[in-house]
């Protein structure tokens, strides 16, 4: 997907979506690694926001035309179901 940014965007818009998506995996695997049940769950309130934030990326990048409708769709589904996932994995932590 990124190939097809403009230049301009390679190293700005690209970018951020490439380090919230590094996010979302990076704070998980962080919060997983023994930390208190409420550390945890802060590390996976990091990682839905960094979610939230690949998706509003995709819409900008849609808006300027940069992706595809179909692109777009196909990678706001899949960020759909794992924000929601990642928020049912936060709620099941007592």
């Amino acid at each position: 997907m990124a190939q097809k940014f403009p230049d301009r965007e390679r190293f700005s818009l690209c970018s951020q979506i490439k380090r919230a998506a590094d996010s979302v995996v990076l704070n998980i695997a962080e919060g997983c690694t023994g930390a208190s049940k409420p550390e945890f769950k802060r590390y996976l309130g990091i990682a839905l926001r960094s979610g939230i934030e690949v998706v509003s990326c995709l819409f900008i990048a849609r808006t300027r035309n940069y992706i595809q409708e179909s692109d777009f769709q196909k990678f706001y589904s899949d960020y759909e179901v794992l924000c929601k996932k990642i928020t049912a994995l936060r709620n099941s932590i007592g």
